[in-house]
């Protein structure tokens, strides 16, 4: 009688279909360590850092915040196309439902790189006319960038925001 041992030529890992699957799973898991390891390393970092005290009691806040709302129109006239370094006026036209200008008591625009936290800045906007402000604004990346046009009324801060593309010259 002779012995019934595999010999390498049955072996299952000579099978192309068992290292197919071999090598997928390899495949997949490098992958997800590749992405894990990415995501550590290049976080930007635009979380809030109180973001756990900001966040209790939002949806209360907004409520209150909604309830004293001034009756406003808030527009914002922002060039197309943005372009790197070039500075580009940005306006803010606030008027009440009337079609009155308004004068809150501040205004401040906001520029954040959602690829890039350490590249965010803020510029006071200067009265230009009632209801009408300015501000002279360059971008020293190209790519997306989101806006946001914050208006300070009494201890209240109501905003407008908008996502725009810089592109290169």
């Amino acid at each position: 009688m002779q012995s019934e041992r595999q010999t390498p030529q049955n072996s299952a890992l000579r099978s192309p279909w068992v290292r197919g699957w071999i090598g997928l799973i390899v495949t997949v898991l490098a992958v997800n360590i590749v992405m894990i390891y990415l995501a550590i390393t290049t976080n930007p970092g635009l979380v809030n850092t109180d973001y756990y005290e900001r966040g209790q009691n939002y949806e209360q806040t907004l409520m209150s915040l909604k309830a004293r709302a001034p009756d406003w129109v808030m527009t914002t006239d922002i060039p197309t196309p943005l372009k790197l370094d070039r500075s580009e006026r940005i306006r803010l036209f606030l008027v009440d439902r009337a079609g009155q200008p308004v004068d809150p008591g501040s205004v401040t625009f906001h520029a954040y790189r959602p690829s890039d936290a350490a590249r965010d800045f803020a510029l006071p906007m200067t009265r230009e006319d009632r209801g009408r402000y300015v501000v002279e604004v360059g971008f020293p990346l190209i790519g997306v960038w989101d806006t946001l046009i914050a208006v300070g009324y009494g201890e209240d801060e109501y905003s407008i925001s908008e996502r725009v593309m810089v592109d290169s010259d």
